[in-house]
């Protein structure tokens, strides 16, 4: 085969490469852009001063032996979330996050983010926050449309988290060729 051919060849495929490159980025630029604001939130989230991801507040002790049973403690996490937001306030917990170290367990709820913060060993209330860090997540995975939708399922966030997983790496399929192609045809190869 020439190198005339070969040239031509190597053109065509990186004008393939390009044209996938700017379709792909031109459709999806919205989502990269949220992607990578809630990404390099979800980065700084522990070093916000408490503002993304409340800081873990410490208890009297590390020790589990120490600590009252678990039903105590919910029920003093439900108290301080319904004297917070009204006797109505939906209970809904989303999990429970138990810090051994630190003493603490964080109950957290599913609606408006909601966070407590009891001390293991005394039931005492440490923090009552909104976790903004868990809505940015939601937002960054996609699962805040099933949130929304009340899809249980998360399909759209199987979804989006697809789409987006194959076009970054369309992305950097294409993009290497688009930096190695050229460097390629200069060698003549």
């Amino acid at each position: 085969m020439s190198d005339h051919i070969k040239r031509a060849e190597q053109a065509k495929t990186l004008r393939v490469f390009r044209k996938i490159h700017r379709i792909t980025g031109a459709g999806l630029f919205v989502f990269f852009f949220i992607v990578a604001l809630t990404g390099l939130l979800l980065g700084w989230k522990k070093n916000s001063n408490g503002y993304l991801l409340p800081n873990t507040a410490k208890g009297t002790s590390a020790e589990f032996r120490d600590w009252l049973p678990l039903d105590s403690l919910y029920n003093e996490a439900i108290f301080a979330i319904k004297t917070q937001n009204g006797v109505d306030y939906p209970i809904d917990l989303d999990r429970l996050d138990i810090n051994k170290e630190k003493g603490v367990a964080k109950f957290i709820f599913d609606k408006d983010y909601w966070s407590v913060q009891i001390d293991g060993a005394t039931a005492k209330v440490l923090s009552i926050d909104v976790r903004r860090s868990d809505f940015i997540e939601n937002v960054h995975d996609g699962l805040i449309i099933d949130k929304l939708t009340n899809n249980s399922a998360s399909l759209f966030k199987l979804f989006y988290t697809t789409i987006m997983g194959l076009a970054l790496l369309t992305f950097t399929i294409t993009g290497f060729w688009l930096w190695y192609g050229p460097k390629r045809m200069r060698k003549g190869s």
